[in-house]
């Protein structure tokens, strides 16, 4: 057992797709880069379990329109176009890089894209990635890039300098033994959203810690009212990939059809399954298209194949899995283009920051979050590099941003909690879908009390000992996740996007804003003041 000290130009916090292409693009300027995973860079997290597509759109007026257009009502007019183009650009080359890098497009090879039409009739242009294969290439490429990896190393707090800058990180190896620390000119935190444990595959690691070290060095969010997003999944099954449920029958045990049940309309499901248990079956996908299916989504098929099902003819069993923030769109607010964030020397990528800029209240798949992770990690590892050469020396490192280090921990007391007691109470009131899915300023205050009282429990009877230091910060970081989505659902009084306010009507327009929330203790919020970027005239819409 020993510990790690290193100095480095750039620290990545996360080793995901936006924190390899952070990591990578980085190194590509001159930087000398760190990466610190929770996992094993490559195989952990969201993305390396399965296949998704990336919003792919060629360099055509029309079809950037279109793409731009496809989602901004349902996603409540929330989006940027700025952002939007940005995005698109920036996605459209690091994916052709993917191809010269030597990954395998399933679609012909080329640099073509599908464009499809869904039948809510938004236009959907993509490319497909195999997470597997997609993340074996880019650990290999960040390696490359001569980017030291430290791999089940999570980052339990950042860094300041004697400015107030963050200048670093410091965490624990969990194989190996001892702690870690970089101290780092600029740092990016691509740590992903959190998913409050509901079992999704590969989606455990997301707990909120990256976003509440971020929040202890002042850092606020933006549209965390957008978390209310739940994926069908087989009830035997941890698989959340929902596209294939376009082709499905809802019914009830008695084999009724759930009227309106759908893969965009999972209200109904979330009503039936209050009545007892809801079951679905594959049964309108076209026999032709069976083989293209499974190629697409292996492991969607697994656990179906390993119990002797044929979900095209038999009926099983369904549930909804929160996805939250990892599916939302809320995240840290980004204050400039690089994707730093309000404090200096803090920047963001992926899941941990807000999606609102490309698709509003609304994301519903991959698509997009693909695209970001893609964009927000170049813009981010870019900026990042850029903050690091402009600092003339990082100068001594005053300590943990946090009111103590995390390190340190109180003897145990009689009314101390563990862990695991903070958990289940947030998921308590973070996972069940009457409490996150249909919300009412009644349950949010409910909801937002139980959690005020364990936000408490946290910083006064939380007490840990060296090997359960991670999961206490796992747990506090839950804690603050949950808070900040239902102070900002509390605040935003209408329903638009995938935020439902039962008792709130249709999206007002005076409301048309992004909204932040932050702190710790205390809890605040604010409309952003910069309005989103359209290009059209939305008084009307909302």
């Amino acid at each position: 057992m020993s510990d790690v000290l290193l100095d480095a130009d750039v620290l990545v916090i996360g080793g995901g797709p936006a924190g390899c292409w952070a990591a990578i693009t980085a190194a590509e300027a001159g930087a000398t880069v760190v990466l610190a995973d929770k996992g094993y860079c490559g195989s952990s997290g969201a993305a390396a379990s399965a296949g998704h597509g990336v919003w792919y759109v060629p360099p055509n007026a029309q079809m950037r329109e279109e793409a731009m257009a496809s989602r901004e009502a349902l996603g409540g007019h929330l989006a940027d176009r700025n952002w939007s183009s940005r995005v698109i650009d920036t996605a459209f080359h690091q994916v052709n890089r993917l191809e010269q890098w030597g990954y395998a497009f399933d679609n012909g090879g080329g640099a073509s894209s599908s464009r499809k039409v869904g039948k809510d009739g938004h236009v959907n242009y993509s490319r497909g990635l195999q997470g597997p294969a997609y993340m074996r290439l880019m650990r290999r490429r960040v390696t490359s890039a001569r980017v030291k990896i430290l791999d089940h190393s999570p980052a339990l707090e950042l860094l300041t300098d004697a400015t107030g800058q963050v200048s670093g990180a410091a965490g624990v190896r969990r194989q190996k033994g001892g702690t870690w620390s970089v101290h780092a000119k600029a740092v990016v935190i691509a740590t992903g959203g959190c998913t409050f444990l509901s079992g999704g595959l590969g989606c455990n690691v997301l707990t909120g810690e990256g976003s509440l070290m971020a929040a202890e060095v002042g850092a606020h969010f933006s549209g965390m009212e957008f978390s209310s997003a739940y994926a069908i999944a087989p009830k035997f099954s941890a698989v959340t990939k929902t596209a294939y449920y376009q082709h499905a029958t809802f019914t009830y045990e008695d084999g009724t059809v759930v009227e309106g049940a759908g893969w965009h309309s999972r209200s109904p499901i979330a009503r039936a399954l209050d009545e007892g248990p809801v079951y679905a079956v594959l049964d309108q996908a076209p026999a032709e298209i069976h083989d293209r299916m499974r190629k697409g989504q292996p492991n969607f098929f697994a656990p179906f194949d390993r119990r002797g099902i044929d979900p095209f003819t038999e009926r099983f069993e369904i549930t909804l899995r929160s996805e939250a923030t990892m599916r939302g769109t809320g995240g840290l607010h980004l204050a400039d283009n690089a994707c730093q964030t309000d404090v200096a020397g803090l920047f963001a990528a992926g899941d941990v920051a807000t999606r609102e800029y490309i698709c509003g209240g609304f994301t519903g798949g991959a698509s997009h979050n693909g695209a970001w992770a893609i964009s927000s990690g170049t813009l981010a590892g870019a900026g990042a590099a850029q903050h690091a050469f402009a600092r003339n020396g990082v100068g001594p490192v005053a300590g943990p941003a946090n009111r103590r280090s995390v390190f340190e921990s109180d003897a145990p007391t009689a009314e101390s909690v563990q862990w695991k007691e903070i958990a289940r109470t947030v998921q308590g009131e973070a996972l069940p879908y009457r409490k996150n899915y249909f919300r009412t300023a009644e349950r949010l205050r409910e909801s937002l009390g139980v959690l005020d009282q364990t936000w408490q429990a946290v910083n006064t009877d939380l007490r840990w000992d060296a090997e359960d230091v991670v999961h206490a910060r796992e747990a506090a970081g839950l804690t603050a996740v949950a808070r900040w989505m239902y102070t900002s659902a509390l605040a935003r009084e209408e329903s638009r996007g995938m935020h439902k306010r039962l008792d709130a009507g249709k999206p007002d327009a005076a409301q048309r804003r992004r909204l932040f929330v932050g702190g710790l203790d205390e809890l605040w919020t604010a409309p952003d003041p910069v309005a989103p970027y359209t290009g059209i005239d939305v008084t009307v819409a909302a």
